[in-house]
Order: structure tokens, then C-alpha cells, then sequence
């Protein structure tokens, strides 16, 4: 099979379906390592008192996720991105074993050097993440909608699994010796599991799903040189070099700046979301919300409730009457999330639990939903090789404002002795 493209209907189209579930796993692995940190927090929080373990670890994180993806969106167009998945994932399998080899090693004592030894694995989570998220956004850019959507919701549903899973584990060991330590190695033990299926997933079922050789066909096409070896991997073979001499106006692409310049607003709407939400969650859902009647149950439920409303948030847009595509209208709604700042203050401060969770719900339904509403409009109406370029473009504006709002999260500790 060659690189000319099929009709629609063609078979070449096929396994959309499978398309769409394999993205939704991939979406898992790019947080799941992650997310398992965050939500064992609690068990951090005891063996490492003294730390502020929920918004170190965190702000160890995103500077490398952040610095990392600028580097590969300035050089994407020449990037392999099948290599580049390949070792984000490998890299997040053997980070979450390196943290139970730690733990194992060290029986499960605190102190500094295992304190230095966590962080170090949370700037490998961040490396992987920057691998991986910047590749799969900007490599699903380019293909049908419903593949970005579902990585989208990919990403949320790795929360709520890792939020169920901590419920459980924390009901099961709740009363035996070393609870907290066994449900947090049992975590673990899990994400070495789902990572290593998501690697093998991408590597040798995604590849060679129709549908997608259709896309990756296309792109290349398109001018393309980052989908060679995703194409090799399902047995296409190019020859660009022919194409380009043969039409050498077909394969001309916009620039990354010219890029981020006509999208400008795509760009602000995506960092603003996540520089709001991360400014609240999950720092300040962790420290700052006072003692309640769900006693040491009540950040995790907050954290579900969080997770649980922001996978929903994603499915939203597929009903296209409630798909919100008008750019100011974008921009207005974004803004209007800022009212979470004071209105999550005066909660904490005044109010009882059910408020709280109510809040804290409704943040993540927006962040989801607003999220995938910027993410699926942006790349309509360009090429390929732009498409995936665009979409690293955005993956580093959604770092920077996790990378912000993290920062800006220390702010809620003025005034109370730190």
C-alpha cells in the first residue's frame, strides 16, 4: 500500500472504534503514573510531615514537563514520534518501579534522602510526561476529532481510576499495620501494569489500525516527517523527497510562530484554564480546607468528586449542542472561572463540606469540558504538519499554566506560618 489517500468510505478508514478505545488507554498511561503520586499523597503527607509534600512533588514536576516539551515543540517538525511516545512510556513504567524499589529498600522509612530520592522520580514523571503528552496531542491533531476527545478523556479517567482505586485500598488496609504503605505499594504495582500495556498498545496495535494509517498516510502527503516511522511500523513505505521535487508548493506549512499567532486566544484559553484549576487543586484541596465530619476521608473524596465531574466534562462536547466552538464565547467562559478564587476562599474559610464538594465538582466539570472544546476546534482547517504542530503548541501553553498555577498555589499559605 502506497500514500494515495482513500475516499471516506474506503476500507482504509476502518477501526475507528478501536481507534478511539486505544486513545482513551494511551490518555490513561500519560497520567496515570502521575495522578497514582498524587492521589497516595496522603501517605507522603505521614511519612514526609515536615515537606509539604503535595505541592513540592508537584512543583518538581512541571518544571520538568514544561522546560522539556519546549525544546521538542521547537523541534517537532523533525522529531520521531514514535520514538519519542515509546520512551515516555518506557520511562514512565520504569519511574513507578524505581519508586517501589525505593520504598522496598528504604522498609518504608522517611527522612531527607528518601524525601530526594521521591523527588528525583517525580522530575522522571515530569520528563515522560513531556514526552508523551506533546507527542500524542500533536500526532491525534492531526487525525479525526473523536481520537483528541478521547485521549482528553483519557487523561481525566486516569484520576478517577487512581481516586477509586486509593478509596479502595485505603478501605481495605485502613485497620492493618501499614495500611497507608501497602495501598500505596499496591498502586504501584498497578501503574508498572497499565503503563507497560499502554507501551504495547502504541507500539504494535495503534500503528497498525486502518483508520490511522489513513491519517499518518495523509500527513505525509501533507509534507510530514514526523509519522515515517509510525507508517514503516504498519509496513507504508514514503518517498517525500520525490514528492516535494514534484510539488513543491503542496508541502509548504505555516510556521510554529505564524501558528501560535493566528491561534493567540487558543493558546490564552488553554493556559488560563489550567492556571486557575491548578492554583486550587490539588494543593489547597489538601492543606487548606480545614477539618470536616469525613475526617481523613474527605480530601479523597474532594479528589474523586474533582476527577469523577472533569471525565464527564469531556464526554459533554460529543452532544454538539453543548459544544461551546465561538471563540469569545470561549474566552468569556474561561474568565469567568476566575470567580473560583474567592468563591473557594470564602468556602473554606466559612463554610461546611457540602459546599466544598459542590465547588470543588463544578471546577473540574468546566476544566474538562473547556479543555476539549479548545483542543478539538484549534487544529480544524490546517494540513497536517501544522495540525501537529499546533498541537504541541497548545500541550506547552497547558504545561505553562499547570506550571503557573502550581506556583500560584503556595499563595493560599500567606498568613498561616509558612
Amino acid at each position: 500500500m502506497g500514500l494515495e489517500i482513500a475516499g471516506a468510505e474506503s476500507p482504509a478508514v476502518k477501526g475507528k472504534f478501536w481507534g478511539i478505545l486505544v486513545c482513551w488507554f494511551l490518555g490513561n498511561g500519560s497520567l496515570f503514573a502521575w495522578n497514582s503520586m498524587l492521589t497516595i499523597e496522603d501517605y507522603y503527607v505521614s511519612l514526609f510531615p515536615n515537606y509539604h509534600p503535595t505541592r513540592v512533588l508537584t512543583l518538581v514536576y512541571q518544571p520538568f514537563a514544561f522546560g522539556i516539551t519546549c525544546i521538542l515543540t521547537y523541534h517537532e517538525a523533525k522529531l520521531n514520534t514514535r520514538r519519542r511516545n515509546l520512551l515516555g512510556f518506557a520511562l514512565f513504567f520504569l519511574s513507578s518501579f524505581a519508586l517501589i524499589l525505593l520504598d522496598v529498600g528504604t522498609k518504608g522509612r522517611g527522612g531527607i534522602a528518601v524525601y530526594i530520592g521521591v523527588c528525583i522520580i517525580s522530575a522522571f514523571f515530569g520528563t515522560s510526561d513531556a514526552l508523551v503528552q506533546g507527542g500524542l496531542v500533536g500526532d491525534l491533531s492531526l487525525m479525526c476529532p473523536e481520537f483528541i476527545q478521547s485521549y482528553l478523556a483519557g487523561l481525566a479517567a486516569s484520576g478517577v481510576l487512581t481516586s477509586v482505586l486509593r478509596l479502595i485500598t485505603k478501605a481495605a488496609f485502613e485497620n492493618s499495620q501499614n495500611g497507608l504503605r501497602n495501598g500505596a505499594m499496591l498502586f504501584f504495582s498497578i501503574t508498572c501494569i497499565f503503563e507497560l500495556v499502554c507501551l504495547v498498545l502504541y507500539a504494535y496495535v495503534f500503528p497498525k489500525l486502518p483508520i490511522v494509517k489513513y491519517y499518518r498516510a495523509k500527513a505525509a502527503s501533507e509534507g510530514s516527517k514526523t509519522v515515517g516511522s509510525d507508517l514503516a511500523a504498519a509496513g507504508l513505505k514514503t518517498d517525500q523527497d520525490r514528492q516535494v521535487e514534484e510539488d513543491p508548493q503542496k508541502h509548504e506549512r505555516y510556521s510554529t510562530k505564524q501558528l501560535l499567532m493566528q491561534n493567540i486566544d487558543y493558546a490564552l484559553d488553554i493556559f488560563l484554564i489550567y492556571i486557575l484549576t491548578l492554583s486550587i487543586f490539588p494543593g489547597f484541596l489538601s492543606e487548606d480546607t480545614g477539618t470536616h465530619g469525613l475526617g481523613t476521608w474527605y480530601v479523597l473524596v474532594l479528589i474523586v468528586m474533582y476527577n469523577g465531574l472533569d471525565l464527564i466534562g469531556r464526554y459533554v462536547p460529543l452532544i454538539k449542542c453543548l459544544k461551546l466552538t465561538n471563540r469569545k464565547g470561549l474566552m468569556a467562559a474561561i474568565l469567568a472561572r476566575f470567580l473560583f478564587i474567592p468563591a473557594f476562599y470564602f468556602t473554606a474559610k466559612y463554610g461546611d463540606q457540602g459546599y466544598m464538594i459542590f465547588l470543588t465538582s463544578f471546577l473540574g466539570l468546566t476544566n474538562g469540558y473547556l479543555t476539549v472544546c479548545v483542543l478539538t476546534d484549534a487544529p480544524s482547517g490546517y494540513k497536517g504538519p501544522e495540525q501537529n504542530a499546533l498541537g504541541n503548541v497548545l500541550v506547552v501553553c497547558l504545561l505553562a499554566g499547570i506550571f503557573s498555577g502550581v506556583v500560584l498555589d503556595w499563595l493560599w499559605l500567606i498568613g498561616k506560618g509558612w
